[in-house]
């Protein structure tokens, strides 16, 4: 029935449907990493520091529980399992991994999800973030690289990560010292996670040629890159909280100070040594350190030498 649901969509997409296509293109863009990324570093350097948290930390446990899913479903991309299915252009570059859940619906449900739960936003600032939520899954199986269930189910854990995210920071609150348990917490659940991918077995099936379809060790990548997110965020966030503890109640000046100093370094950082890390190490060790200093350096390097007036 999924498959039909795509075929459907499809056809749809491909005729009367197609002044749609490049709407959900960038729907489905506003639910990638780079970006979803890139909106809680801005949030946390410039914006509300403890709502950046808030997004950062229900983001990596998002990845975390994306990462477990994928590799305990091991569920195949939905042109692998029916040829007739036909991705939209070049959408298929950033549907990495095993399909189920969807890692769009849950970043989506992450940052747009994590403010549409917060009961302190504004009533319609909600609204619309829960319609972009929607409109970011709806656009995977629109596009052909996700089934229905990937995304509903995707978006429905992500939003409930985000709550007891919330939950949680309420927690912390009131207990601060509270905090290196937390973390403590979280880098075991990282551990094992990482000791599952590289530990079990996974599907290997062949074509009529004798070719293996789908690699699950290589699909196993997107588990270690999550491991890698939550590690970072967990040890940069204890190390800010005792050591930097920046603030940002600061300058308008400072704000557009730390953007542009921010967006710059971080690129450098992701574009040029990340890269260098996980091919000069190699394999998931590679993958996981360069995705460990990226959010590392969101939370914790960039804050220790922006501008702090």
């Amino acid at each position: 029935m999924d498959i039909s649901i795509l075929l459907a969509l499809q056809q749809f997409r491909e005729t009367i449907g197609q002044p749609l296509v490049s709407f959900f293109s960038k729907m489905t863009f506003l639910g990638e990493l780079s970006t979803v990324i890139i909106i809680m570093a801005v949030v946390y350097w410039c914006v509300d520091k403890e709502f950046g948290t808030y997004l950062l930390m229900g983001w990596s446990g998002n990845r975390l529980v994306n990462g477990f899913m994928k590799i305990t479903a091991c569920v195949y991309r939905p042109w692998i399992r029916d040829a007739a299915i036909v991705p939209y252009g070049d959408s298929m570059t950033t549907a990495t991994g095993y399909s189920f859940p969807s890692g769009h619906s849950m970043n989506g449900a992450s940052v747009y999800g994590g403010c549409a739960v917060r009961k302190d936003q504004p009533k319609g600032f909600r609204i619309a973030m829960g319609l972009v939520v929607a409109f970011v899954a709806f656009s995977r199986p629109f596009l052909g690289v996700h089934t229905p269930q990937d995304v509903l189910c995707g978006t429905a854990a992500g939003l409930l990560v985000m709550w007891l995210t919330a939950k949680l920071m309420n927690w912390l609150s009131a207990h601060p010292g509270m905090d290196i348990v937390v973390a403590a917490v979280g880098l075991a659940l990282a551990i094992a996670v990482v000791v599952y991918a590289a530990m079990k077995p996974y599907p290997a099936d062949y074509d009529a040629a004798g070719k293996l379809i789908v690699d699950g060790a290589k699909m196993a990548g997107d588990t270690f890159k999550g491991t890698g997110y939550v590690a970072g965020f967990l040890v940069g966030w204890i190390l800010e909280r005792r050591f930097v503890k920046f603030s940002t109640d600061v300058s308008m000046k400072c704000r557009i100070t730390r953007v542009a100093t921010g967006l710059l370094s971080y690129y450098a950082v992701s574009l040029i040594a990340a890269p260098l890390i996980k091919t000069g190490i190699g394999g998931n060790a590679g993958t996981f350190l360069s995705c460990f200093l990226q959010v590392f350096y969101i939370v914790l390097l960039f804050p220790a030498v922006m501008p702090k007036k």
